[in-house]
């Protein structure tokens, strides 16, 4: 297998491929100059097979000198490619995929093909040329757009369909898909988003299924009460895995009695996607200006008051005149507008009355004005960024627009959290995507006194810090708890070691308050490993710093399934089977047989055993 990119998603997903599914694996990466430094847990997973690669590095850094496969790469086709190992892993240095370096990464030979570049347009020019040279290659590109990547993947799949003829074996024909588009950032934003608000639901949604997870202490009356199963036991004290309990995924029915009171994540409910309330948008995502958002809380105050007070005056001319109510509210409006109707020769209730709806008219002329004013400024400022409001508490402050934060966002928006974001590049991806939401945005550097203040970090709920940077994140946190100290926060962080380093700091400075790290490659990779195995990821759900994989399996040809009943096709730390594709109730007695397909939730070695 190949796997090309210019970040840390790069490395770990080779690391995964290697580490828990043994497979070979060629890592294209830029000079080490420009690319990131590998992850600790990669390193470490690699290290056993480091034996093979360097037989892989030697063989496959011979093929450009020896022409077997084509010419070296040159200068002039962007990138310098050397057979050597960097990290300890068989890897080539290449600037860019040209042809030359994926010809001497092996591509023609390969089974798979990972493109895990940043850049939309590198990895689609990459998957052209890679189609051209292996059309039975299994493709698996990372794309930020969603809607450019489904017309790639139709036109990626056809022209391996065109070039297999009539169709015979091979990744590139038959049922089995040749071509794959994900995104690191739709993968992650779920986790993101759950784990910054409390109480939220984790979901998966599936082919037709809607799976509902959520995270609630066990009670003593055994497995499954108050949910379907028990998905994972938490960690007892030490959220991250640094404490003497650590997280257990896929328990067995002994491990949930006998963790009666500890934390855990409970398939709650498996329903049928379509019709259900979470599928389909939120009315605040329409991107609709409401008609409180013309006028301020205090304008609008004001119009109620002076509403009342008109209301007020034609029931006590009504009373004092005995006239007929609505032709008292009429006279009322005619005496506040001062149209010429003088109460000459009536009663001095009524003159007295007539005066105050004069001065009340006086009142009211600077309101609409003001009113006036303040609809035409909304109007002409509905194309730019709006300002947090003073009275806003409770929300979530973002740190950062860019890829992962803008889907971060979106997902929030759905839930109706209310989000302050705090970004400093006046040019970021998600800016666009904030204006249309209305979401309000601080434009500054949160690492500089007064952005967080700004965002109202003291009334914030949780503090959700996804910039690209950790030290970044780490900052802002460190700063944010010192202004707040029992402030939610939930980190990007990329570096398990550090991840733990930080957890392990922040829970002995801050006992009380809550704290999460997660990292965005950590959640993504095991799905771009599925896909260049043809397992068909359907979601990922973070458990502390691990992952629990949901993915579609057909029964067939597996002795682990086939034949067995849906409890009997359960093992403990491994894998579960949760539904059969398209049915909401599968019982456990249910045989599953030839041409059934399930929803299983794995680990990811679990997974690595279902192939």
């Amino acid at each position: 297998m190949v796997v090309c990119g210019d970040d840390g998603l790069a490395h770990r997903l080779a690391a995964e491929l290697r580490g828990v599914y043994g497979e070979q694996v060629v890592l294209v990466v830029p000079p080490n100059g420009r690319t990131a430094r590998p992850p600790v847990v990669g390193r470490a997973r690699a290290a056993s097979a480091a034996l093979f690669d360097r037989v892989v590095s030697a063989a496959v850094g011979s093929v450009g000198r020896t022409g077997g496969a084509g010419q070296p790469a040159a200068a002039a086709d962007g990138g310098r490619v050397d057979g050597g190992r960097v990290g300890g892993e068989g890897t080539l240095e290449a600037v860019e995929p040209t042809d030359a370096v994926l010809a001497e990464a092996g591509v023609a030979q390969a089974a798979a093909l990972a493109l895990v570049y940043d850049d939309d347009e590198t990895n689609i020019r990459a998957a052209l040329t890679a189609r051209r040279l292996n059309p039975r290659l299994r493709l698996v590109l990372r794309l930020y757009n969603r809607r450019l990547g489904q017309h790639i993947e139709e036109l990626l799949d056809q022209a391996a369909a065109l070039a297999a003829g009539d169709g015979e074996g091979g990744p590139g024909s038959g049922t089995e898909t040749s071509t794959t588009v994900l995104s690191d950032a739709d993968t992650a934003a779920p986790a993101l988003a759950a784990t910054a608000v409390a109480g939220t639901s984790k979901v998966v949604q599936t082919e037709g299924l809607l799976l509902r997870a959520v995270e609630r202490p066990l009670s003593a009356d055994g497995p499954g009460t108050g949910g379907l199963c028990t998905l994972a036991l938490l960690s007892g004290g030490d959220p991250d895995g640094a404490g003497e309990q650590q997280p257990r995924l896929l328990p067995d029915d002994d491990e949930v009695r006998q963790a009666a009171g500890r934390h855990a994540v409970v398939l709650e409910q498996v329903s049928s996607a379509a019709g259900t309330p979470s599928a389909a948008p939120s009315r605040r995502m329409t991107g609709v200006m409401p008609l409180a958002s013309l006028f301020s809380r205090r304008l609008r105050w004001s119009l109620a008051g002076l509403a009342g007070c008109v209301a007020g005056l034609a029931v006590a001319l009504w009373l004092v005149t005995g006239i007929h109510p609505l032709r008292a509210f009429y006279v009322t409006l005619l005496d506040l507008f001062a149209i010429d109707d003088p109460a000459l020769g009536a009663s001095l209730g009524r003159q007295l009355l007539q005066l105050l709806s004069a001065l009340m008219g006086l009142l009211l002329l600077p309101v609409l004005l003001a009113a006036a004013l303040e609809a035409l400024g909304t109007f002409r400022t509905a194309s730019g960024l709006r300002r947090p409001p003073r009275g806003l508490n409770g929300h979530v402050v973002l740190l950062g627009l860019g890829k992962i934060g803008t889907r971060v966002l979106t997902r929030l928006r759905e839930l109706d959290v209310p989000v302050v974001c705090v970004e400093s590049d006046p040019e970021a991806r998600g800016l666009a995507t904030a204006r249309r939401l209305r979401v309000p945005v601080v434009l500054g550097d949160v690492t500089q006194e007064g952005v967080l203040e700004a965002a109202q970090i003291h009334r914030a709920h949780t503090l959700l810090a996804v910039t690209s940077a950790d030290t970044t994140n780490l900052e802002a946190v460190l700063y944010a708890r010192s202004v707040r100290p029992d402030l939610r926060v939930v980190l990007r962080l990329y570096d398990d070691d550090f991840a733990t380093a930080v957890y392990r700091t922040l829970r002995a400075a801050y006992p009380h308050a809550l704290t999460r790290s997660r990292s965005v490659t950590h959640l993504a990779a095991p799905a771009f490993a599925g896909a260049m195995l043809g397992r068909q990821v359907l979601g990922a759900v973070a458990v502390e710093r691990r992952v629990l994989l949901f993915a579609a399996v057909d029964v067939d040809r597996h002795p682990e399934l086939e034949g067995r009943t849906v409890a009997e096709a359960f093992r403990a730390g491994a894998w579960r089977v949760l539904a059969l594709e398209g049915r909401t109730d599968t019982p456990a007695g249910h045989l599953l047989a030839k041409g059934d397909r399930v929803v299983v939730a794995a680990t990811r070695r679990g997974l690595a055993e279902l192939r």
